[in-house]
């Protein structure tokens, strides 16, 4: 028998905060609203109904997951029960790894400066960047 929650759904950018993927509702909204977010393949609204098994694929900043969803809440609770909500897919998890490992090998190859430039030096900087169009 279907628990009262199964039977009217929950919405997408509830459920996303709901799991943790987000700090805030209205944050869950904008990244559904900005393409951040497809279900089941697809772009979709905040006010999407979410059912146990859709696939979840989500973008934070250079991440990318693919989700299954498990089970639906609707309040915010901790992080290891938010956990038991979606199950991430393995092959999301060996991507989100590789790309991790690539971004921190690019970060030994191009050291950033010990310091900011200061004020001569940024001038200089923009005169070989822009050309001394003068």
């Amino acid at each position: 028998m279907a628990t009262p929650l199964e039977e009217q759904g929950i919405r997408l950018d509830k459920w996303l905060w709901a799991a943790r993927f987000y700090k805030t509702r209205a944050i869950a909204r904008e990244m559904v609203d900005g393409g951040k977010v497809h279900y089941n393949g697809q772009r979709s609204k905040p006010s999407k109904l979410v059912e146990i098994g859709a696939e979840i694929r989500l973008r934070q900043g250079n991440d990318e997951r693919t989700i299954i969803v498990n089970a639906l809440s609707i309040q915010r609770r901790g992080a290891n029960e938010a956990q038991q909500l979606y199950q991430e897919t393995p092959e999301s998890v060996i991507k989100r790894e590789n790309i991790s490992q690539s971004r921190k090998l690019n970060a030994l190859t191009m050291p950033h400066p010990d310091r900011r430039p200061d004020k001569k030096e940024r001038r200089n900087l923009i005169k070989f960047k822009y050309g001394d169009d003068e």
